[in-house]
């Protein structure tokens, strides 16, 4: 008698749903943090709600009983006063002129780096040092060791440069005074490209090994395979650095107060140094904080964007 062979099957339990934790294990679970916790809040939302209660008024220190509210005419006025436009536009053509400059030598010095020679290790530690500097510092820096116009770096390399085709002497420029922006935009692009240059070193290190070689065994150029795969591949780095770079640059103020303080006439005052004229210059704190709660907000948008750009390398990096 043949019988045919039934194949085997194995009887499951139900999937049993994972228990959801009662009311008193949460609380019991989060009540380590609630001392940090209560510490953010305080520190950061507590000083921003006032700096909101006081951007309502119209508050001038020299008068001090003469404090009224006025609703929203402070932000009216900032939006407004010329001084502030001015600011808003240096601020723009500061950031987007520094952010830019870090990003395209970052990625060079990158790639550069991405190699292996003999002192890479010293080489990187090297480069990564200015970021590590205090922004005062390197403003002191850049304004007497090298801006100088009587014993700086720039006009002493100019006048020796001068001497070897015979002339006496160079010419004495006055960097900060003849050019403050441009004075201005280098100083901070030496101190940020190191950022830019961790970011997309960490990009080039990620890239999958496999498909570089598939390239040159497919007989791809450098720069096609640069143009073609090492590239897209670091857009969203270069993305996290423009928008992190952003972020930093907008409040930028020891090297304006430091180098340039904003002048010659206002030609580099950005916005939070002109927060800081309005409210220790002017003594209006009700236009200085309406002025702040700007920034602020522009900020937390520029965060958001930046927020998004990580969650989706981080997206993609899981994915493969």
């Amino acid at each position: 008698m043949i019988t045919q062979d039934r194949p085997l099957t194995r009887h499951r339990r139900p999937a049993v749903p994972p228990l959801k934790p009662t009311g008193e294990r949460t609380w019991r679970r989060r009540a380590p943090l609630l001392p940090a916790l209560i510490f953010t809040i305080v520190v950061t939302q507590l000083p921003f709600v006032a700096t909101l209660v006081i951007s309502t008024f119209q508050w001038n220190i020299l008068r001090p009983g003469d404090r009224h509210f006025t609703g929203l005419s402070n932000y009216a006025f900032v939006f407004t006063d010329a001084r502030l436009r001015n600011a808003v536009i240096n601020t723009v053509v500061l950031t987007a002129s520094v952010v830019a400059l870090s990003v395209v030598l970052g990625l060079g010095l990158a790639l550069l780096l991405d190699r292996h020679f003999f002192g890479r290790g010293l080489a990187r530690t090297l480069l990564i040092a200015p970021f590590l500097v205090m922004p005062v510092a390197a403003a002191l820096v850049w304004k007497h060791a090298i801006y100088n116009p009587d014993y700086g770096l720039l006009n002493g390399t100019l006048n020796a440069v001068y001497r070897l085709f015979g002339a006496a002497n160079g010419p004495t420029v006055d960097w900060v005074s003849s050019f403050p922006m441009p004075s201005l935009v280098v100083a901070l692009v030496w101190q940020w490209t190191p950022f830019m240059m961790l970011i997309l070193l960490a990009g080039l290190q990620a890239q999958p090994g496999d498909v570089l070689e598939a390239a040159r065994v497919d007989g791809a150029s450098a720069l096609q395979t640069f143009r073609l795969i090492t590239l897209p591949h670091l857009r969203q780095y270069i993305e996290l650095g423009i928008v992190l770079g952003s972020i930093f640059v907008v409040q930028t103020f020891d090297a304006v107060y430091t180098i340039t303080q904003g002048g010659p006439g206002s030609q580099t005052t950005n916005l939070p140094y002109e927060i800081y004229l309005t409210m220790f210059r002017k003594f209006e704190y009700g236009q200085a904080a309406a002025a702040g709660v700007v920034v602020v907000i522009g900020s937390i948008v520029i965060a958001t964007f930046a927020l998004r750009v990580v969650a989706s390398l981080f997206r993609e990096e899981v994915s493969r």
